[in-house]
């Protein structure tokens, strides 16, 4: 596979490519959205970039899907009705997921040029300030993300601090696919999910509340199956979704916990996921539709790639019974992520 060319990510605006490299491994980042570009990973067929993306930042800029491999906050995933109240004030974000407010809003971390802070060959840290009312959220925002390339591993590493109680989940927003980028559909991947329950939603996404067992459910992911094996069972979830698209409650043993592990059926690459979150995104690609031209001339069809978001439960603003995604004046906000790969 080839590596994104570097200039193709510089357009005057500040933006620009940045290679990391380890002994086995090549990523790169965009410090526009502090996105994840690509990953070369060694499988059957020789290095096989599993990460799903574009070779120009013209491509991320005009993209109808708007967050691949992208950096999102103020706050990942759903806010029902757009709306949340912290120490009695009342919060009105926009409603760019009719009727919910997603990702952080119109013009959320993705679609920003980051600082960049420190590169080094296999690290690069970035930095965003986030102003007051930027997009409706309360606070000055001071955020850095740093990716750290080690092996086979890439470490996501978030921090953030405010001047003002505001709410927090930031999340990367990677697209795997592990046979390659843009090979094609996903569904006979392997994975498993290290959860013994999920959040069920109603019909707009937005989590009812409860935390419902994946027993008996094709929800039930804690023994390795292919991702499409249950996906089109009739369940109201799945139809809601359009397939998966829901948060899955980790079980925790740690500080840093086993999230999930997918292997290529055709590679052979496995990835496994750790973090210090309490939930993860599991989406499937449902919305890709094939409008798009990723790297080699590859379309996006539906069900290219699947996302394994680490983050806080989907509107926990709103669920007082979720864990709390709210921060403090002299507190820090920090989670880690390691994408593991062999």
């Amino acid at each position: 596979m080839i590596i994104p060319d570097t200039n193709r990510f510089e357009d005057g605006s500040g933006a620009g490519l940045f290679i990391l490299k380890s002994k086995d491994n090549i990523a790169t980042i965009t410090n526009y959205g502090a996105r994840w570009v690509s990953m070369l990973v060694k499988g059957k067929q020789g290095m096989t970039d599993v990460v799903t993306g574009f070779d120009t930042l013209d491509g991320y800029i005009n993209s109808t899907e708007a967050y691949y491999g992208a950096t999102v906050g103020r706050y990942a995933n759903r806010i029902a009705n757009g709306s949340f109240i912290l120490e009695g004030n009342s919060y009105s974000l926009a409603i760019n997921n009719p009727p919910n407010h997603l990702h952080g809003g119109i013009k959320g971390f993705h679609d920003v040029i980051w600082e960049v802070v420190d590169v080094k060959e296999n690290y690069i840290e970035l930095a965003y300030l986030s102003g007051d009312m930027e997009e409706g959220y309360p606070g000055n925002l001071s955020v850095n993300v740093a990716y750290h390339l080690c092996g086979g591993e890439m470490e996501i590493r978030f921090s953030a601090v405010t001047d003002r109680t505001t709410i927090v989940n930031l999340t990367n927003h990677a697209y795997f696919n592990l046979n390659g980028q843009g090979s094609g559909d996903i569904s006979n991947h392997r994975l498993s999910i290290n959860a013994d329950q999920y959040t069920p939603v109603d019909n707009t996404s937005i989590p009812t509340g409860e935390l419902a067992d994946v027993g008996n459910t094709p929800f039930d992911f804690r023994i390795s199956k292919r991702i499409g094996e249950d996906i089109n069972q009739e369940n109201h979830q799945l139809k809601t979704g359009s397939g998966y698209d829901h948060n899955f409650v980790l079980n925790k043993s740690g500080d840093i916990n086993f999230a999930a592990e997918a292997t290529g059926d055709e590679s052979g690459i496995t990835l496994q996921v750790y973090t210090t979150e309490p939930g993860l995104q599991f989406y499937t690609g449902n919305f890709m539709a094939g409008n798009n031209i990723l790297k080699g001339g590859l379309k996006d069809h539906c069900r290219y790639a699947f996302c394994l978001e680490t983050q806080h439960y989907p509107d926990s603003p709103n669920k007082n019974t979720f864990p709390s995604t709210v921060l403090k004046p002299g507190d820090t906000y920090e989670t880690v992520s390691i994408f593991r790969f062999q």
